[in-house]
Parts: C-alpha cells; structure tokens; sequence
C-alpha cells in the first residue's frame, strides 16, 4: 500500500502538468526530427539501410524517454528538500527499496507515457516509418534506458542541494551523453578514438539497441550476438546502480542529516 501510494503521487505530480511533462517534449521531439531530416537527410540520404527519417526517429524517442526520465526523479528529492517537505518521503512506515521502487517506477512511468506521445508525434512526418522488427529489443532498451537514468535522478537528487547543481548535471552530463550517443548519425563515421569513446557511453546502447528493435540494424555490431550483448550490460550496469542507490538511501546521505 505505502508503494503504490507514493508510485501515485508521484505520477499524479507529472500528471497535472502534463501538458509540459508529456506533450511538450512530443512537439520539440517533433522539432528535432524537422531540422534534422531538412538539413541532413535531403537527397534521398539513406543510413542502415532506411532514409534518414526513419533512422533518425527511434533515437529521437528513446533520447525524449530517458530525458524525461532523469527529469522527473532527480526533482522528486530534492524539490521536498527545498521546500522542507523531506519529510513526507522519510517519515511513512516503506522500506528503503519501496521508496525507490516508487521513484523510480513513477519516472519509467512518465518516460513511456512521452514516449508513446512522441511516436505518435512521429507518425505525423512524412516518411518516417515506425515498423518494428524486434518488439523485445524495444521493450528492453526502452525500459533499461528509462530506469539508468531514473537512478541517476534518484541519486542526482540525493546529492543536489538547490536547482542548480540539478541543472549543471543536466546541462553538462546528461544531454551531452545524449546528444553524442548515435541518435543523429553511426559511429562508424567517426575517427576510431571517438568510436572507442562513444561505446563507453551506456546511452550509445541504449539509443542503438532501441534502433535495433525498429529497423533490424544496429551500430552497436554487426551481428543480433553483439545487440545482445549491449542488452545484458544494460542490465548489469542497472544492477549495480540500483544496489549503490539502495545503500545510499538507506544510509540517509544528504537526507537525514
């Protein structure tokens, strides 16, 4: 029961804006897609195999999705924090893995809402094609995506002590490993250094393996072996984050003191 009524409370807090925490991203995900294919995909331009819309456009959902993600759990925290109700979130008889259930599921709750808005944003640009060829790599990549970054925000919001130190982890960590993830172009165009560099980014394989599920095809390897691959590696890597979350919540760093 304390789950699901902090799950709810947490998505009622998006909900009632949604117009900004869903829609919103819908259209400037739309926008992206606009500039980018004018600019870059004119000429009949094809990448993997598809015309450059339909290759663009996976990446553009799964980089709304984990945005939005980070966004909603690395506010939950610290806006109590802020506004001195901290409280409410440390004083109800839930565990600590109850509490970050709650988070957590709440901001995987708000990224699949955007990212079904942004797919159906998708569909209204002419010849973007959202067929999907492998639903468990959707589902998998999607999901693994939205809860990495909704543990960061967890974290994020754990260690921030006023909107701006939310904000330099945004604007400096998270959108730059977004933006330089492959959801605009492949790897393979790139000088080997930044290839190496690239693959070290969890969002490449998020971006990538979420691609693979729409189009078949994948910069992460040449073969469904190395996609597979990426998704156990997401897996672990959630594994792990989710275990340092946990120790860290419990601990009350930054939360009770």
């Amino acid at each position: 029961m304390g789950l699901w009524t902090l799950y709810m409370k947490e998505v009622r807090r998006f909900f009632k804006v949604q117009t900004q925490t869903i829609w919103a991203p819908a259209v400037t995900t739309l926008l992206y897609l606009m500039i980018f294919t004018l600019a870059l995909g004119t000429g009949g331009r094809q990448v993997l195999g598809v015309n450059f819309a339909s290759f663009v456009a996976p990446g553009l959902i799964a980089m709304g999705m984990i945005n939005n993600s980070f966004a909603n759990s690395s506010f939950s925290m610290l806006g109590g924090k802020i506004q001195g109700t901290i409280v409410d979130y440390l004083m109800p008889p839930i565990s600590t893995g109850e509490l970050m259930a709650a988070l957590v599921g709440a901001a995987v709750t708000r990224a699949v809402l955007v990212g079904l808005a942004v797919a159906a944003a998708m569909l209204l640009w002419p010849g973007v094609s959202l067929r999907i060829a492998h639903p468990w790599a959707v589902v998998w990549f999607g999901l693994m995506g939205s809860i990495l970054l909704a543990l960061v925000g967890v974290m994020t919001s754990i260690w921030a002590e006023k909107f701006d130190h939310n904000a330099a982890v945004t604007n400096f960590v998270i959108t730059p490993l977004s933006m330089l993830s492959g959801t605009f172009y492949v790897i393979d165009n790139l000088a080997p250094a930044f290839q190496a560099v690239s693959r070290a980014n969890p969002i490449f394989y998020v971006i990538s393996g979420f691609r693979f599920g729409f189009l078949g095809r994948s910069d992460i390897g040449s073969t469904n072996e190395a996609v597979l691959h990426g998704a156990i590696g997401l897996g672990v890597l959630n594994f792990a984050f989710a275990v340092v979350l946990y120790a860290v919540l419990r601990s009350g760093w930054k939360l009770k003191s």
